[in-house]
């Protein structure tokens, strides 16, 4: 069983306060500290559990920076077996543009499955995974909280409202998008990172792709960010039912609507 699971490294910024840049295209993140995307840390440990239970090896995938390299360290500490980054370069980069590189680089390995998280904690696009399957033209669920491979198909529980689940089978190859809690991520140590450095970890750019530029051109441009205005509080509206309602219709006929 052969994996490839695709990881992005994304700010940390629970309990910090954010700043919009100058150019207001997003928030300054200089001095915010980076993490592996909490998604794919889940996606990793299922690659490497199923590794571990039917054999196989399993390669982690990223785009970006030498900073990036982090996360891949990571991956390869957590039992990948080999790590690859794709330096984009200065190159602007979106949902539409990761899935083509990312469809291009694995399109030239051998693998049965391919995991992602269901999204990214920094844009929360969650688009990157179907995307890349329809590139390769594989089969792909999305949300997956659990998996069984078995007979050349993986039997998968897709996540729906209301707590319910889904279960269906999809033909290997295919791409799933896993769910946070499907499992319990292993803890990393810095011993086991530092042990990771000796497995391979390649790097390789845009060029050797041979990706066009029609495929290197962002679908989505970020034009402004910005924080939600301030508004006052919740109006709460008290008395019987008849006195309520009457409150509503009149509140609803001041803001113009009509029925």
């Amino acid at each position: 069983m052969d994996i490839v699971v695709c990881i992005k490294r994304v700010p940390l910024i629970q309990e910090v306060d954010l700043e919009i840049n100058d150019a207001q295209t997003g928030v300054r993140d200089e001095a915010l500290a980076y993490v592996i995307n909490d998604w794919d840390n889940y996606a990793v440990e299922e690659a490497v559990i199923l590794k571990e239970q039917l054999g196989g090896s399993v390669t982690a995938i990223t785009v970006g920076s030498e900073a990036d390299e982090e996360v891949l360290r990571r991956a390869l500490a957590m039992g990948a077996d080999q790590a690859l980054r794709i330096d984009p370069g200065s190159r602007q980069l979106d949902g539409f543009v990761i899935s083509r590189i990312l469809t291009k680089a694995i399109g030239t390995m051998t693998y049965d499955l391919i995991l992602t998280g269901v999204q990214a904690d920094d844009d929360n696009g969650g688009m990157v995974g179907s995307m890349v399957a329809e590139g390769l033209g594989i089969g792909h669920a999305a949300v997956i909280t659990a998996i069984n491979i078995k007979d050349g198909e993986a039997v998968v529980h897709t996540e729906l409202e209301g707590g319910m689940d889904e279960v269906s089978k999809v033909k290997l190859p295919a791409l799933l998008s896993i769910q946070t809690g499907i499992n319990e991520p292993r803890y990393v140590s810095i011993m086991g990172i530092r042990k990771a450095r000796k497995k391979e970890l390649k790097v390789t750019d845009l060029e050797s792709l041979g990706l066009s530029e029609d495929d290197l051109t962002p679908r989505t441009v970020v034009e402004q960010v910005f924080f939600p205005p301030e508004t006052a509080g919740a109006e709460m509206i008290q008395g019987d039912a008849g006195a309520v309602a009457e409150t509503l219709l009149n509140l609803l006929k001041e803001k113009g609507v009509s029925k």
